[in-house]
């Protein structure tokens, strides 16, 4: 599962991807502390924004693979 945030008049960016039932991978910027993934089951995960900010106004998506 891929985790995307598109601010306002920008393009996509890769915040966070999860490869396995554990282990989260975070881009520069970001961290566990900011971004939370879980995996319920193998067709449920759920993105939540910590502690949000005006900086964090976006549109968020998620892909699959």
């Amino acid at each position: 599962m891929y985790w995307y945030q598109q601010p306002p008049k920008n393009g996509l960016k890769l915040i966070v991807s999860s490869t396995s039932w554990k282990y989260n991978s975070y881009e520069d910027g970001y961290s566990e502390a900011k971004i939370e993934v879980n995996r319920e089951s193998s067709n449920y995960f759920l993105m939540a924004i910590k502690n949000v900010t005006p900086q964090d106004e976006a549109t968020y998506f998620c892909a699959a693979s």
